[in-house]
């Protein structure tokens, strides 16, 4: 009979099991869903000992990396991720350094192993976990914020560095070096398949992707999808890459492409997946024997190294222009050990650098700065200064021209009509000027730009020139009335379709020439009132011609009050039940709608 601990079905039941129970649970508890896969892995794997391979598990999951990179490349541009460079080659470059350089001194002033061991050791505790930090990230809606964009940029080089790290280890080996392949040989080779991963997704992809989309076979564009991932991957792991990153240039080439949206929609589901097994797989990699045996050494290193990286961090940051918040985030965003501290450290010991006892502590080490990632993120918040009134978000207007819609402010009643548009096929360019906003609405999938609708070089970069109409959704009246006039004196030509707070506010825009204004509860006011009448035993007919019959009458007494001031016009208020006269229902294209109730409210619409 077969073991539990070797049936395949039975692991794969107790992963999901555990996924289900662990994730939902430690959310709920605010310690976040990482921390809840760790937890769940810890269980299942070294103290239930329900699975005992879990290093085949680990490498496996590896496959969650791999799309989280794909995904995250899909949304950077190519323009854009040039306009990076600064942060990937430079801050992200001196973080693999410095800290590297920092771990390296701190092992050898103690003594703890020759020169070349702590050498490996050092930068390969520098390199940071590429998986738990974006997971993070993203679940808080932070990847486009300031630190979340500089902390990516800091991941990214390290995956980078990795290709250099794993040469270092033949040179440093004693007597293996003259083993080894051609490092020049190995250049070209990567060269060759980073061109042809280029190439291919430059010149084949799209065609590839139209050619199946017209099949209509959805099943075929999933595993179209998968193929060009795991290719990608696949052929940068021959290349002495990392599959990760052959993943990330793959969704780079693939960001400006009609299909990005369909293809993130179809890896989802898989990142998602793999991605949580990865974090269960860490927990499951835990070796009790060796945290048992050197629990005070181990215990001590976590916090001395994440301690040490989380200083040179923030230092670095600071130089390289970031504020006190933006760098105390990075600083506590990136202090764990990654998962390409697994492969260093294995490869060491094979090469014979480390010892396999050591190998096992380090990655002992590298684990359990993982599983305490989220309490630094939490620590991290300690340090803040004023952090609601420095959380800014970069103005980057990249893809925003060319919408036929730009639309100003997106609260409630901006996200309701937003819908509407998008739904009928229109393109909008969305901006609003609250972080937290933003933040929210990235989550539902919305595409947002920080901005400030007041300010013209905003206007310009979000491409008003291009735009047909210009929707202010702003919910205060000072706001949109700069707005309105910014607009107006820049650009007469634009066609401005505006929110409007009250009656006065109305009466205001209307005297401005706005092509169209909406009242903001007059229509839901009118539409709640009609629906009570019909619960109350009106028939439909005729609740639908009263509310056409206060419809009629606010608009005379708009024109009248625009005349002869708000006080006039009262005579058309109902304060008595009417029998109103048939009204032929307006079509579609004469129907005028309008919103806000009869009179001003007193209370702040939002």
């Amino acid at each position: 009979m077969l073991s539990q601990s070797g049936n395949l079905y039975f692991q794969a039941l107790a992963l999901l099991a555990g996924a289900i129970i662990a994730a939902p649970l430690f959310k709920r508890l605010g310690l976040g869903t990482v921390l809840g896969y760790l937890a769940a892995g810890l269980l299942i794997g070294p103290l239930a000992n329900l699975i005992t391979d879990g290093e085949q598990v680990l490498h496996f999951s590896e496959l969650g990396v791999v799309f989280l990179l794909f995904v995250i490349g899909l949304e950077l541009k190519p323009t854009r991720l040039w306009n990076m460079r600064h942060a990937i080659f430079g801050l992200g470059a001196a973080q693999v350094i410095v800290s590297g350089a920092a771990l390296t001194g701190l092992i050898l002033a103690f003594h703890l192993v020759n020169w070349q061991a702590a050498l490996v050791i050092g930068f390969g505790l520098a390199l940071s976990s590429t998986a738990f930090a974006m997971q993070i990230l993203e679940e808080r809606g932070e990847t486009n914020m300031p630190h979340g964009q500089t902390s990516f940029a800091i991941l990214l080089f390290q995956d980078l560095a990795i290709v250099p790290l794993l040469a270092m280890i033949p040179v440093l080996a004693p007597g293996s070096a003259q083993h080894q392949a051609d490092p020049l040989g190995k250049f070209l080779i990567a060269i060759v398949c980073i061109g042809a991963i280029v190439a291919v997704g430059r010149y084949l992809l799209n065609p590839l992707f139209r050619f199946i989309a017209n099949t209509g076979a959805r099943e075929v564009m999933i595993a179209a999808a998968l193929f060009v991932v795991l290719g990608a991957a696949l052929l940068m792991q021959f290349a002495g890459l990392s599959m990760a990153m052959g993943a990330f240039i793959a969704g780079v080439l693939l960001a400006e492409s009609s299909y990005r949206h369909e293809l993130e929609a179809d890896i989802e589901p898989f990142r998602g997946i793999f991605l949580g097994l990865f974090f269960m797989a860490v927990g499951l990699s835990i070796d009790l024997k060796v945290i048992l045996a050197d629990w005070e050494a181990i215990l001590l290193a976590v916090p001395v190294f994440m301690a040490v990286k989380a200083l040179v961090v923030y230092i670095l940051a600071r130089l390289f222009r970031c504020n006190h918040n933006d760098a105390t985030r990075i600083a506590f965003f990136l202090p764990q050990g990654g998962e390409f501290g697994f492969v260093l450290f294995t490869t060491a010991a094979a090469a014979g650098l480390l010892s396999t006892s050591t190998a096992s502590e380090m990655i002992a080490v590298v684990t359990l700065s993982m599983a305490v990632m989220p309490l630094s993120v939490a620590l991290g918040n300690r340090f803040l200064v004023d952090a609601h009134a420095e959380e800014q978000i970069d103005e980057d207007f990249d893809g925003a021209a060319g919408a036929d819609v730009l639309m100003i402010g997106f609260s409630r009643y901006g996200q309701i009509a937003a819908q509407i548009l998008l739904a009928g096929g229109t393109s909008v360019t969305l901006i609003d000027a609250s972080a937290d906003r933003i933040r929210a609405a990235s989550k539902f999938g919305f595409r947002i730009y920080f901005g400030d609708g007041t300010r013209k070089e905003v206007l310009e970069a979000a491409g008003i020139r291009q735009a047909k109409i210009v929707a202010i959704c702003t919910h205060k009246k000072e706001t949109t009335d700069r707005i309105v006039e910014l607009i107006q004196s820049e650009y007469p030509d634009i066609k401005l379709f505006v929110r409007s707070y009250d009656r006065g506010h109305t009466l205001k825009l209307r005297a401005r020439g706005v092509q169209y204004e909406l009242r903001e509860t007059f229509e839901s006011g009118l539409l709640f009132g009609r629906r009570t009448l019909e619960e109350l035993g009106t028939s439909e007919d005729v609740a639908y011609e009263i509310m056409e019959d206060i419809r009629r009458r606010d608009e005379d007494r708009l024109h009248i009050q625009a005349a002869e001031g708000l006080m006039a016009g009262n005579d058309l208020l109902l304060t008595r039940p009417v029998t109103p006269e048939p009204l032929i229902k307006p079509t579609r294209e004469s129907k005028r709608i309008d919103t806000e109730e009869m009179l001003p409210d007193p209370e702040p619409a939002e």
